[in-house]
């Protein structure tokens, strides 16, 4: 009955916000690292909270005949795939930034799965809390003693592990889901960063995210969020020129559009669950959803109505709280 109202709430709030949905200081490594994270927030759940009651109050004013039609709608309940408890790792840990989309990616599998998980936040400076493992990016993740690497490695090893059936063969390079899984991350996080730092204003608004849930003293805090704003906003033009985009927005909407088209009618890409196509995606655009780039990109595009798909089915994070 709590998932079903929570269904109820999160769909009446999508309709009402999209209409229908169709209608220098900074060392360089931090640079390169604090977005991404590796070479190729989640979003809090104080908002989760917010958008919940906001819901309710736009229930309430869409009257009985909305109210009833979403009623309706919820009875399809959407839900977390949990694997067999004996195929669930005992010790997960997870090294990440917390604004990385990478590390994003492979929370939301974890959170798909409902596989609990400790995270240490990597301080993106020192990296001390890495110092321990030759490889230095994140995310970095231990489960039951075994180190893997990589986001598209962790989430296919880890894949492997608790879903064995399903994913025997689906590693073709003609598989949809193998293709945009590459998609994501050979086109759509380079989208991100142009978009992230656009301007002076935007900058600021990401770092400052950033620094409220990274692993930043004090004085880093601060040099990090205006050092670091100005860096970046310097770097996202070269990135712009690197990957031939003239107009980071349209270059955004054009990429969310081309998601949508891919989905071709259906709920998710993999049908009426998400696949590891759909959780990628989901996880490099969580960290900037409520950034003022992730809200143009709800507005502007179809893709508000999938989103909040996979905000409801991915569900609570399964993180286990220090």
């Amino acid at each position: 009955m709590r998932r079903a109202y929570s269904v109820l709430l999160h769909r009446n709030l999508a309709a009402a916000r999209l209409g229908g949905a169709t209608s220098t200081a900074v060392p360089n490594r931090f640079l390169q690292t604090t977005l991404y994270g590796t070479t190729a927030g989640s979003s809090p759940s104080s908002r989760r909270w917010f958008s919940s009651i906001l819901a309710a109050v736009v229930g309430t004013s869409l009257g009985v005949g909305g109210l009833i039609a979403a009623s309706s709608a919820s009875q399809e309940v959407l839900a977390k795939e949990r694997p067999p408890s004996d195929a669930i790792p005992s010790d997960v840990i997870l090294y990440q930034y917390e604004a990385c989309p990478f590390c994003n990616k492979v929370k939301a599998f974890l959170d798909y799965y409902d596989i609990p998980y400790k995270v240490v936040e990597v301080n993106p400076l020192s990296k001390k809390e890495i110092k321990w493992s030759e490889y230095q990016k994140v995310p970095i993740i231990m489960v039951d003693g075994e180190q893997l690497n990589d986001s598209s490695a962790i989430i296919d090893k880890l894949g492997e592990r608790i879903l064995s059936k399903k994913k025997a063969d689906s590693t073709s390079e003609d598989d949809e889901e193998t293709k945009w899984r590459r998609w994501v991350d050979s086109h759509l996080v380079h989208v991100l960063s142009p978009n992230i730092y656009r301007n002076t204003s935007e900058a600021l608004e990401s770092f400052d995210y950033i620094t409220s849930n990274g692993n930043f003293n004090f004085m880093e805090k601060i040099s990090v969020k205006y050092a670091g704003a100005a860096a970046m906003y310097f770097v996202s033009k070269k990135l712009k020129k690197k990957y031939n985009i003239t107009d980071e927005r349209a270059a955004l909407y054009e990429s969310a559009e081309t998601w949508v088209d891919a989905l071709n009618g259906r709920e998710f890409l993999g049908g009426s669950k998400p696949n590891f196509a759909d959780l990628a995606v989901f996880g490099v655009l969580r960290p900037i959803r409520y950034l003022r780039s992730g809200k143009d990109m709800v507005e502007h595009t179809r893709i508000g109505e999938w989103y909040t798909r996979m905000e409801i089915v991915v569900g609570e994070s399964s993180r286990i709280k220090a």
